[in-house]
């Protein structure tokens, strides 16, 4: 039976330090909120897997909860690096990040695979690659129908999947719509699925081209208004723009970095408490420059 629950209460009964936790969403509804509940949570030596880690993955590598990340892409897109993800790699700061790159395809099939229950992922990828020559665990095969050499790895099954929605009934049946990354497959393929939803209907209306969740898939929603932002939710709220542009200036510094955190994340209960403190800022940074 899916439980609806406070979004703190998910995280700290649901994901546990060590724990593989991958957080999706392809730049519409990443799960910001749920982020958030992690590090306030203060747990360590997580796994963290996502095909595009951007600035939520940047504040848990900077805050210290990520030993090893495993991803296909990683930067703040439309700006530049993720300042906190690279002095992890670099640098050490704040602790040491073990990464393990893939392929947008091969970590898309992965989890295709885990979702399947197969043992790994089969693409016809890599072809002229180097990527191969840094990761192990991509290995070749050859098939035995063709002869036709193709590219392996492991299939990949979280502890725990992540992911926003626009709705969830109260059942626990969730419906997204928009762009969607692989927020299906991650779900199909994680032992746990924890989601966060704009808001809990007594009955989702069918959208074209939507991705529904039914309940027995899904462990836990999480009612997070806003729990995506700065990325967007469609029908809910536009991409800010400016908080990734701003987000380069905040991440650059260690020090920086450190306040704007304590400040915003660990300083407040929740993430309408979060809003509220970068709205603030916000206003007062305004008056201050006028």
């Amino acid at each position: 039976m899916t439980e609806i629950v406070p979004l703190a209460d998910a995280v700290s009964s649901l994901i546990h330090d060590g724990d593989t936790v991958a957080m999706e969403g392809f730049t519409h509804l990443i799960p910001h909120a749920a982020g958030h509940a992690v590090i306030r949570a203060g747990l360590r030596d997580l796994t963290a897997v996502r095909m595009t880690p951007d600035l939520i993955y940047d504040q848990l590598i900077g805050m210290g909860c990520v030993k090893r990340l495993v991803f296909s892409w990683g930067g703040n897109p439309g700006v530049g690096s993720l300042h906190r993800f690279r002095d992890a790699v670099e640098k050490g700061w704040p602790r040491p990040l073990e990464i393990e790159e893939r392929s947008h395809a091969d970590l898309a099939n992965a989890y295709v695979a885990g979702a399947s229950g197969l043992p790994f992922s089969v693409i016809r990828g890599y072809v002229g690659s180097d990527l191969p020559a840094h990761n192990p665990v991509i290995k070749f095969i050859t098939c035995p129908f063709t002869g036709e050499k193709l590219a392996a790895s492991p299939a990949i099954c979280p502890d725990i999947a992540v992911i926003h929605a626009q709705q969830a009934d109260r059942k626990g049946n969730v419906m997204l719509w928009g762009i969607s990354g692989v927020q299906k497959e991650v779900a199909l393929a994680s032992h746990k699925v924890l989601v966060t939803v704009e808001e809990i209907v007594d009955e989702l209306e069918p959208r074209p081209g939507a991705v529904h969740l039914p309940h027995w898939v899904v462990t836990a929603v999480s009612p997070a208004p806003g729990g995506a932002r700065p990325s967007y939710a469609l029908g809910y709220y536009k991409r800010d723009n400016t908080f990734y542009e701003a987000w380069d200036a905040i991440a650059r510094s260690r020090e920086a970095f450190t306040a704007w955190m304590e400040r915003h994340v660990l300083g407040t209960e929740d993430f309408a408490g979060y809003e509220r403190s970068v709205a603030a800022a916000a206003v007062a940074e305004g008056a201050r420059r006028a």
